[in-house]
């Protein structure tokens, strides 16, 4: 019984450090991002300061649109080989969150975006995510790519009709038929 309860104590206690977390973060960071300014503009002054943030956020876009590109075209042939693209998902949302940090102004945040655009760190967060997430789906449509443990193949899925099975005049009884046929 005492295990049960301190194992209980334990996950509330770690929720309860996740959650004090985010304020702490929202209140850091800006204050991390006003220190930056503060000493990078006393070093090089206040236009080229300004100067740095707009060609970080250019910088970002670009990269933003290359690398996110890239990781599109990997998850299409992934998926069209009959595989579930987890790894490229994940470096796509890492793209995205880099393109983010990049396009807001501030230092510190750009570092962390151009951190993110680095395929060794992607990688890094991708090995730390694995097996924390789950992914569920049927990863191609019925009849396409090569049969994979999550989908098992289902045989062909066309249906062909003989000239019986079929009319052109329908059934006036059919709830399905246009509302101008009486």
């Amino acid at each position: 019984m005492e295990r049960s309860e301190s194992a209980e104590t334990r996950n509330k206690a770690n929720r309860f450090v996740r959650f004090s977390l985010v304020p702490f973060l929202l209140l850091a960071i800006p204050l991390a991002e006003i220190a930056t300014f503060v000493v990078v503009g006393s070093q090089i002054g206040v236009f080229p300061t300004l100067g740095l943030v707009v060609v970080t956020a250019i910088a970002g876009s670009i990269l933003l649109r290359i690398q996110g590109f890239g990781v599109v075209r990997r998850i299409q042939e992934t998926m069209n080989e009959g595989g579930v693209p987890g790894r490229d998902l994940v470096h796509g949302m890492m793209i995205m969150v880099a393109g983010v940090l990049l396009l807001t102004p501030g230092f510190v945040t750009d570092t962390l975006g151009f951190l993110l655009f680095v395929p060794a760190i992607r990688e890094a967060g991708w090995s730390f995510l694995r097996n924390r997430i789950v992914i569920l789906g049927d990863p191609a449509p019925h009849g396409t790519g090569p049969t994979s443990a999550y989908r098992p193949d289902r045989g062909a899925q066309t249906i062909d009709l003989s000239e019986d099975d079929y009319s052109h005049t329908g059934n006036h009884e059919s709830p399905w038929r246009k509302p101008d046929q009486d």
